[in-house]
């Protein structure tokens, strides 16, 4: 037998060793405790939302029409900090199994975060005419947008049943529109530019991550993208905010103001991480269609928003749509299913909290369908001037 034939034979047969763990003192350690999936859901929904709100509440409830200034802060902020948490901390060590080159950087991440500056810049645009409600609204025809510039950019395949099951979106969208009160032309194209950006970046985001060698979760992600896309806001904002804004304007919105909403913007990055991690797509996918009812119903009470019987009946259509799209028929069948079950059983164990609930979500309903319904929301309030009183008494604050 050769040195060779030995060497293997050794290798195979299994050797008398002695444990280097002792089993007992393995078995008696507790298992680490783990934070429920709905922690992880919860946040990212408070995250999302309050991103959303704070940008709305900085540029037309303070009065800081400067949405691409405001979009390269959170861009360098987002720069900054993933530059740090790349030195100091393993949550962007994802970042050495990706093969990127100078090569790689300038045909794919810079086209890339140029169309996703072009999205911010429009999504943020948007809030300076239309409502918080109305673009969420809005923004339930991404996929659709995503669906036509993969067809358009060949990354997907034209798929006739797949076009009529998303178009059930567009005519809630349509819907929705045609409810509109406050319907604002330039608004409504900067938000559609701003989808169509979008749609156009994801594309390309899928395509690079088709190879193994590219897969990225959205913090390394960022880490990429954020740079470039804060260069060329920068320069946008060079042209066409910078020679009108003046310090005291940013000092009547507070540094801390400006600082904090950063931060929330960073943190929903954050957030995704862990979120895609401990749960999955699906979980993903039904957040964030509560995500958008929730905004819609915090932009009625925050501003008063009006929002019309026929934009219920419409997003309602248009959120049904996106669901039946991204699930599909048999998963949906399956899903109501177990809730069903789910339900009952919570039923038979908390008979006294199944009715509380039942009795919360009828309020919050007719709440709803009231604030929707009625001519004016809250006729003896005005809404501008409680949220002046607001603004000055915040800017008190932040200044005191």
């Amino acid at each position: 037998m050769g040195a060779e034939d030995k060497s293997r034979a050794s290798g195979d047969t299994p050797r008398d060793t002695l444990p280097t763990i002792n089993p007992d003192l393995e078995k008696s350690q507790p298992p680490k405790p783990t934070l429920h999936p709905a922690f992880y859901v919860s946040i990212w929904i408070a995250l999302s939302s309050s991103v959303i709100l704070f940008n709305k509440w900085i540029l037309s409830t303070l009065q800081f029409e400067y949405p691409v200034i405001l979009t390269t802060w959170h861009l360098t902020f987002a720069t900054i900090m993933t530059q740090l948490l790349a030195r100091y901390t393993t949550l962007l060590d994802g970042r050495k199994t990706v093969k990127m080159t100078g090569r790689v950087y300038l045909r794919a991440i810079v086209p890339i975060g140029f169309f996703f500056s072009l999205s911010l810049i429009c999504g943020n645009l948007t809030y300076l005419y239309l409502s918080v409600a109305f673009i969420q609204m809005l923004k339930a025809t991404t996929p659709v947008a995503v669906l036509i510039s993969s067809w358009a950019l060949g990354v997907s395949t034209p798929n006739l049943k797949v076009f009529l099951n998303v178009s059930i979106i567009v005519v809630g969208v349509v819907i929705a529109s045609l409810g509109e009160i406050k319907f604002v032309w330039i608004g409504f194209i900067y938000q559609i530019f701003g989808i169509a950006f979008e749609a156009l970046r994801l594309t390309m985001v899928q395509r690079l991550l088709s190879s193994a060698e590219y897969k990225m979760d959205p913090l390394v992600s960022l880490y990429y993208f954020a740079p470039v896309c804060a260069a060329m806001n920068f320069v946008v904002a060079l042209f066409w905010e910078i020679p009108k804004i003046s310090m005291d304007q940013i000092y009547d919105v507070g540094l801390f103001t400006l600082l904090l909403n950063g931060l929330c913007a960073f943190a929903l990055n954050v957030s995704v991480v862990f979120l895609i991690g401990k749960t999955s797509s699906l979980v993903l996918t039904l957040c964030g269609v509560l995500k958008d009812v929730l905004l819609v119903v915090a932009s009625m009470i925050i501003w008063g928003t009006q929002v019309t019987g026929l934009q219920f009946f419409g997003y309602s259509i248009a959120l049904g749509g996106m669901v039946y799209y991204k699930l599909g028929y048999e998963a949906i069948k399956g899903y109501a299913g177990e809730a069903g079950r789910q339900w009952a059983d919570f039923g038979n164990r908390r008979p006294i909290l199944r009715r509380i609930s039942i009795m919360l979500f009828a309020v919050m309903t007719l709440f709803v369908l009231l604030g929707g319904l009625a001519p004016t929301y809250a006729p003896g309030m005005d809404p501008a001037e409680y949220l002046n009183d607001a603004k000055t008494k915040i800017s008190g604050i932040i200044k005191a």
